[in-house]
C-alpha cells in the first residue's frame, strides 16, 4: 500500500474510550464509510454526527455487530477482553475471506482469537495507549502467521492516525504494554510525587500542580522539538556541583533505573497471568 492509496473499509465493534479514540483519529485523517457499534442509542446518535460514520446501537439492533462487520476489510474489536471470544464467534461467518481482524484487548492471545474465529484468519493484536485520545499515542501491533506484510502495512496506516506505531511479535506486545501501555500511569505518578514535593515546600495546590505538570509538558515538548538524546538534555540542565546535580544523585543512588525494570517486570508477569486466564 502506498502513502497515497485509499484507506481500507473499516468496522469498529465497540466504540469505548480506545475504540472511540481510534474512530476520531480515522475521521480526522479523512477516512469515511466507517461502520461502528456501541451499546447505547445516545452514543450511536452522537457518533453519527461524525462525517462518514455509520453507527448502530446494539440495544436496538441485536445483529449490529454482524451488520457492521460484513464485508469490512479491517474489523477493529474494541470490547473488553472477556467479551472478545464471544464477539468473534458471533461475527465469524459474515467476515470477508480476506478481512483483517484487529483486537485492542489486553491479554487476549492470537491463538485464542483464531480458535474463536475458526479457519485461517488474518489476526492482529494492537496495543494502543491512552494518549491516542489526542493523537499522541503509541501502538504496538503483531500479526499471526496468516497476516501478510500488506495487511500489517494497512493496520499500521490506520493506527498512525492516532500516533506512533511499533511492529513487533506477540511476546513483544506484552512487553510493549509494560512500557507505553502502562507508561502514562508512571508519568502521572511522577507528576503526583513532584506535586507533593512542591506542597511540602510551602506551595499551594494550584501552584504546585502548575510547576509539576508544566515542567513535564515543557520537558517532553523540548525533547520532541530538539530530537536530542534525553541523557544529553539532562546533562545540559545538570551543572557541575549545582543543585540539580545533587538532586539527580539522590535519584540515581535510589537506583531509579532498577526500580523501573522491577515495575515493568511486575506488569509483564501480570500480563502473562491474564493471558492464562488468571
Amino acid at each position: 500500500m502506498t502513502a497515497t492509496s485509499p484507506f481500507p473499509s473499516v468496522a469498529i465493534l465497540g466504540a469505548g474510550s480506545m475504540g472511540g479514540a481510534i474512530l476520531h483519529g480515522l475521521v480526522a485523517a479523512g477516512v469515511r464509510g466507517i461502520g461502528v457499534t456501541t451499546r447505547s442509542v445516545e452514543k450511536a446518535a452522537a457518533l453519527r454526527e461524525l462525517e462518514g460514520v455509520r453507527s448502530l446501537a446494539l440495544s436496538e439492533s441485536a445483529d449490529g455487530n454482524r451488520t457492521v462487520a460484513h464485508d469490512a476489510h479491517v474489523v477493529i474489536v474494541g470490547v473488553k477482553p472477556a467479551m472478545v471470544a464471544d464477539l468473534l464467534r458471533e461475527i465469524a461467518d459474515v467476515l470477508h475471506p480476506d478481512a483483517v481482524i484487529v483486537s485492542l484487548a489486553a491479554g487476549t492471545t492470537l491463538a485464542t482469537m483464531a480458535d474463536a474465529l475458526g479457519g485461517q484468519r488474518r489476526i492482529v493484536r494492537a496495543m494502543p495507549n491512552t494518549p491516542s485520545l489526542i493523537g499522541k499515542g503509541v501502538t504496538g501491533i503483531a500479526g499471526n502467521d496468516h497476516t501478510t506484510a500488506d495487511d500489517l502495512a494497512e493496520v499500521r496506516r490506520l493506527f498512525e492516525c492516532v500516533g506512533t506505531v511499533i511492529e513487533t511479535d506477540e511476546p513483544g506486545i506484552d512487553a510493549l504494554s509494560t512500557i507505553s501501555g502502562s507508561g502514562p500511569a508512571y508519568v502521572f505518578l511522577l507528576i503526583e510525587a513532584l506535586t507533593a514535593a512542591a506542597r511540602q515546600k510551602g506551595f499551594d495546590e494550584a501552584d504546585a500542580r502548575a510547576m509539576a505538570e508544566q515542567t513535564f509538558i515543557g520537558a517532553t515538548a523540548l525533547l520532541d522539538h530538539t530530537g536530542e538524546d534525553p541523557a544529553d538534555l539532562r546533562r545540559g540542565v545538570t551543572s557541575p556541583k549545582g543543585t540539580t546535580e545533587r538532586a539527580v544523585a539522590v535519584l540515581q543512588d535510589a537506583h531509579l533505573d532498577e526500580l523501573f525494570i522491577r515495575a515493568t517486570d511486575a506488569a509483564l508477569a501480570r500480563a502473562h497471568e491474564i493471558a492464562a486466564g488468571n
